[in-house]
């Protein structure tokens, strides 16, 4: 059953990925985009990594998305079809990346458990959110920290270049 999750999942991505760049509408290669984050976040979920899932949906689909939505209204990208004319090498391309992947989806076979599942006497009952930010605030409080003041100073600087007549009063 996980495998073909596995698999619905990583079609859609690969489908979703090709018409995200053969589209010639920029609305529905950014919708396409969409439905490919979203899987991507179900890949996640698969893989019992939820904190990522969120992160992939909040952060991608959340505020990248809307960013290039804003950056296609505001540049207003006009169809042209200069790119389209290489469409049989993709095309080829592609399909010659994906008889690479079956023939050696062949040659390895697959098996029902990638990773041998530890035994439940040496499970941990925290969660990955948990570990993360327990080595988030712990070992890597520095890093986290200087990571935070770089933030800071940059959208402090971004406000004063923005806002000129803030330093001509």
């Amino acid at each position: 059953m996980a495998q073909l999750l596995f698999f619905y999942l990583a079609g859609v991505i690969v489908l979703t990925a090709i018409l995200v760049v053969g589209l010639r509408n920029p609305i529905y290669s950014v919708l396409s985009l969409l439905i490919m984050f979203f899987h991507v976040a179900g890949l996640y979920v698969s893989l019992h990594a939820e904190f990522l899932a969120a992160v992939q949906i909040i952060v991608y689909a959340g505020a990248i998305l809307v960013l290039y939505l804003f950056v296609v209204m505001l540049l207003n990208v006009k169809r042209e079809d200069r790119y389209h004319y290489q469409f049989p090498i993709g095309a080829l391309l592609g399909v010659a990346i994906l008889t690479e992947a079956v023939v050696l989806a062949i040659q390895r076979g697959y098996s029902e458990d990638v990773v041998p599942s530890p035994p439940t006497s040496e499970l941990s009952f925290t969660g990955n959110t948990e570990a993360i930010g327990e080595s988030l605030f712990t070992t890597y409080l520095l890093p986290f920290e200087i990571a935070s003041l770089i933030l800071l100073v940059a959208m402090i600087g971004a406000i004063i270049l923005a806002k000129k007549d803030i330093l001509t009063r």
